[in-house]
């Protein structure tokens, strides 16, 4: 119980204060809130010396673009990072709640973490909330046993792939890799596969948009490339749509007279200020 001297803190955790709402509108016989539809591109994959993460940067509100610029690449510990498709809260939250986990691993085991510590993390955490959560994710980093990447589905489920793709936008990107995909990819040629795969999901999927984020992640580190490449480019007018005066005929003209001779203006009486005080 709070009080003037014992303030009660903040609980924890995520709130389902909302749940409570849903169920209170159903029993009155209202319409329940509709969950919005989300976009996204996001993809990764394994080449010779890491991890190559790629993301595209447009955040929907069903068929409103709210933000051009959006970061969807977030770190979780020096050697990996981690893409988010879906709710754009949620991913962000989630991946914070992570990493501050796995930095108290590293503290006390003293270790680089393995990014299947992460894998097993984020996991547990989404199966526990049954999709609650909506956050579908894309782990990839590098440890002691070389390069790990993951596919991680919002109720909990994972992939261990050499490349995969989330997001509304998946379909386009898989095309591209299951074109141009190999194993003991060079790093400039695994960069424009992970480029041409977001392009694909930018330029077909009208959730995803604007720029192209990558993350190269090897065993010296990652390196945060944003933007990459700006893709969805605004076009520029062609021509002139000015029409010259009497372009379009007149069929029908009135002119209405007014007359104003009755209407009596007022001049503006101004009081001086009172500076006696």
């Amino acid at each position: 119980m709070a009080s003037a001297v014992v303030p009660q803190l903040p609980v924890g955790g995520f709130s389902f204060d909302n749940c409570k709402r849903n169920a209170f509108l159903a029993s009155k016989k209202y319409p329940l809130p509709n969950a919005k539809k989300t976009g996204t591109t996001i993809v990764g994959i394994t080449y010779k010396d890491g991890i190559i993460l790629g993301a595209d940067t447009r955040a929907t509100e069903d068929t409103i673009v709210s933000d051009k610029n959006c970061s969807k690449i977030h770190y979780l510990a020096p050697n990996m990072y981690c893409c988010g498709a879906g709710t754009a809260a949620d991913t962000e939250m989630t991946t914070k709640l992570i990493s501050s986990q796995l930095e108290l691993h590293r503290l006390n085991t003293g270790r680089v973490v393995p990014v299947c510590t992460a894998n097993r993390l984020l996991k547990q955490m989404l199966f526990r909330y049954q999709g609650y959560i909506g956050a579908a994710l894309v782990l990839g980093g590098v440890d002691t046993k070389g390069s790990s990447l993951y596919c991680i589905y919002p109720h909990g489920s994972t992939d261990k792939l050499p490349y995969v793709t989330m997001g509304s936008g998946s379909l386009a990107a898989m095309a591209v890799f299951e074109r141009g995909w190999k194993a003991n990819m060079e790093l400039e040629e695994g960069k424009v596969l992970v480029r041409d795969a977001i392009a694909a999901g930018i330029l077909n999927d009208l959730g995803s948009g604007s720029n192209v984020d990558l993350c190269v992640i090897t065993k010296e580190g990652a390196t945060h490339l944003r933007p990459h490449e700006n893709i969805g480019i605004k076009g520029e007018k062609q021509g002139s749509y000015r029409y010259k005066r009497g372009t379009t005929a007149v069929l029908k003209a009135d002119i209405i007279p007014l007359d104003v001779t009755d209407v009596l203006i007022k001049p503006v009486e101004v009081e001086p200020m009172d500076t006696s005080g």
